[in-house]
């Protein structure tokens, strides 16, 4: 009889259990522990570095195929081992190893710690100037100073030049022209100018002076010819009949006195007619031909009211927000307009000098008020200034003509 193993076969094929420090350690997890000691991100890097994020994974996870440029790869990955804090060499050496990316040159850090004292024999003096010459093929030749300027922008600018001396030398003959000024001779040229010596003119002779006092003096004698009065042919004499001595001179003569003007009182038949027609009341009545104007109606505000004023056809007369003190006189008109207005207990009605309201009580608002002197005087009551004190202040102080503050108290009081 077969007895029953209680293993497990689980159990018969059992391996070593593996340490923390038995597994393979990558270059790309040391590189995101030191970044996550560090807290920065892939795009902290990126903006630090100037390195693109992308490369950055690429080089945590040893991809250089996701690198445009292989021979950036080197530099990037020195890069960001220097600022991880790790050594740049050994990260590249591992990165080279772990991902089979290599150089095309490599030299060892054994070769380039070795020096070698090269000898230079003459002989081989020639061959190393031919090498060095042409290692320096690929450099930009040394350029000149006129190797600057370009034939083509010499012309363009002397062209240019060109243009603008013409244009500016046009302008200025335009402009010569239009102010020049041209002299064309007289047709009938002048008797004096042309008889004139002009080398003699300025030199005065005897028989210049001679003539020229002679002229002077035959004018002088045709102007007294010409404004002398002539002599009468017989004088006027007054007859002088009585003695000198009886001349008195306060009469005639210079130191005779003006006359002076009396009025009589006369008064003429036409005169006395036209007083008696002005004093009899029944001649003097005109015909009464049209009726009296009616009374005139006004609105006044002792607070700030609206107030709309319609027409019987819906026009609107007058809308606006009266302040304190302010009237609206009303137009005459055949069929009464209506009133709809807010704050209704501010509003006030002059009729004919007197003052009726207020229009309504407090902020109430009031519709379709007719603006006629019968509906005025018998919808409302006079107003009285002794119930309402701001309605004697407002009066008092306010610049109005529909009605006085005298025409206020005597309502009142009566």
């Amino acid at each position: 009889m077969k007895r029953h193993d209680p293993t497990f076969s689980s159990q018969e094929n059992s391996t070593d259990l593996k340490g923390f420090d038995d597994y393979q350690l990558t270059l790309g997890d040391l590189m995101r522990g030191e970044r996550a000691t560090l807290g920065k991100s892939l795009l902290d890097v990126q903006r630090e570095l100037r390195i693109k994020a992308s490369y950055i994974s690429a080089i945590e996870n040893c991809d250089p195929e996701a690198f445009d440029t292989p021979s950036f790869i080197a530099g990037y990955v020195k890069s960001y081992a220097k600022y991880l804090g790790m050594p740049p060499e050994e990260v590249f050496e591992k990165f080279c190893s772990e991902s089979g990316f290599a150089t095309k040159i490599t030299l060892s850090s054994k070769s380039r710690g070795k020096k070698k004292n090269l000898t230079l024999h003459p002989q081989n003096a020639s061959g190393i100037a031919t090498l060095a010459a042409a290692s320096t093929q690929f450099m930009p030749p040394k350029k000149s100073a006129l190797d600057h300027f370009d034939t083509r922008a010499i012309g363009s600018t002397i062209v240019m030049i060109a243009l603008i001396s013409s244009i500016s030398f046009g302008a200025w003959s335009i402009i010569k022209e239009v102010q020049r000024v041209q002299v064309s001779p007289a047709e009938n040229t002048p008797i004096v100018l042309s008889d004139l010596d002009p080398i003699g003119g300025g030199i005065e002779t005897k028989e210049s002076r001679a003539s020229y006092l002679f002229a002077e003096n035959t004018t002088k004698e045709n102007l007294d010819r010409l404004y002398r009065p002539q002599a009468l042919e017989v004088p006027i004499l007054v007859a002088r009949d009585a003695p000198i001595s009886s001349l008195d001179p306060s009469q005639i003569g210079n130191f005779k006195p003006a006359l002076e003007t009396l009025y009589i009182n006369e008064t003429a038949e036409s005169d006395l007619g036209l007083a008696e027609i002005l004093a009899n009341s029944a001649l003097n009545s005109v015909p009464k031909v049209v009726e009296d104007s009616p009374p005139r109606l006004a609105l006044f505000a002792v607070r700030p009211a609206w107030v709309q004023v319609k027409a019987a056809d819906g026009t609107t007369i007058y809308e606006q927000i009266m302040n304190p003190g302010e009237e609206f006189i009303l137009p005459q008109t055949e069929v009464a307009p209506r009133l709809r207005a807010g704050m209704s207990g501010s509003l006030y009605f002059a009729v004919n000098g007197a003052l009726y309201g207020p229009a309504g009580d407090g902020a109430k608002v009031v519709k379709q008020i007719p603006l006629s002197v019968d509906s005025l005087t018998q919808t409302y009551q006079l107003a009285d200034i002794e119930i309402d004190p701001h309605l004697q202040k407002i009066v008092a102080e306010a610049d109005i003509s529909s009605f006085t503050i005298s025409q206020v108290l005597t309502q009142t009081l009566d």
